[in-house]
């Protein structure tokens, strides 16, 4: 193995992750579990010990991608397996970046699946060594952190979280960035504080924040990911017909179908059919039974 040979196993899971972004989990990953199995066939080729690292570490990222593509599609099981695999990758490259940007995934599956403690169990994990990742990479893993208590309903502790997520975010020295967190830009940061505001703020706490960052995240979310744009629109959508204006609610939810649908991702369908629970308040109003009719049409 040659540093050609991790090159193009790099540019492969950026070319996938790209696709993820885009579409979502569920179009191409059967396509991107084979080619894992392959990669991880490579690991025991023979290589200089730099190259080694460099294997393990790319190996790594493409495992990562392929378990969130399988998270995103709701295979949990095998996003489990590929996440552990990335981490066993970026333990064995000494790669501390992929380890804190596995770690967090790790701990955004476990909260969405319900298991909020072991998502912060893997956020604090994760910051043991807080010294060794990148600023973007702390600021990712407070956002996670800040998500896993709003679903344990510590509430001053999750805003607390935030602030912290802000002052690290404030610290990004762009030359630092990995491939896996270059993304990572201010509308993405906003998007992901706002989604961990957001279960407080439908409980009527934060409400203004949650919104103002749900907005701005909206408004400057670059080409490319459509998947995150969707997502963040149902959310505020979800956030205003149950703490705002119905009438408003129900063109953000329109908004939020327009753009839906090319997305093959099961969290973005889930999201759709918790907007239709929070519409059912409104029923009697044509606008939103028209839009819950519409949600049922596409996610069934």
């Amino acid at each position: 193995m040659g540093v050609d040979e991790v090159a193009a196993i790099r540019t492969t899971a950026a070319a996938f992750a790209s696709w993820d972004a885009l579409y979502g989990g569920g179009v191409i990953r059967q396509a991107v579990h084979v080619q894992l199995q392959h990669y991880v066939s490579l690991l025991g080729a023979r290589a200089v010990p730099e190259v080694r690292s460099e294997l393990f570490s790319a190996v790594g990222y493409f495992s990562h991608v392929a378990g969130f593509m399988a998270f995103d599609a709701y295979a949990h099981d095998d996003a489990r397996r590929m996440f552990q695999l990335a981490l066993s990758c970026a333990e064995e490259a000494d790669d501390w970046h992929l380890r804190a940007k596995v770690l967090y995934c790790l701990a955004l599956q476990a909260t969405w699946c319900g298991d909020p403690d072991a998502g912060l169990t893997f956020t604090e994990f994760s910051l043991v060594r807080a010294d060794r990742v990148t600023a973007t990479e702390r600021a990712m893993l407070h956002t996670a952190r800040s998500r896993a208590l709003a679903k344990l309903g510590r509430v001053q502790e999750a805003a607390a979280a935030v602030g912290v997520a802000d002052e690290e975010f404030a610290r990004r020295v762009l030359r630092d960035e990995r491939p896996w967190t270059a993304y990572y830009n201010s509308a993405h940061h906003d998007g992901q504080i706002g989604l961990a505001l957001w279960d407080l703020a439908v409980a009527g706490r934060f409400t203004s924040q949650a919104r103002d960052r749900l907005v701005g995240a909206l408004d400057a979310m670059p080409a490319g990911h459509a998947r995150a744009k969707s997502i963040g629109m149902t959310k505020l959508a979800s956030l205003v017909m149950a703490t705002g204006d119905p009438a408003e609610a129900a063109v953000l939810g329109r908004q939020a179908l327009d753009w839906s649908g090319p997305i093959r991702s099961r969290r973005a369908a889930d999201d759709l059919g918790d907007l239709r629970g929070f519409a059912q308040a409104h029923g009697d109003r044509k606008d939103v039974a028209e839009l819950s009719h519409r949600i049922g049409t596409v996610i069934g």
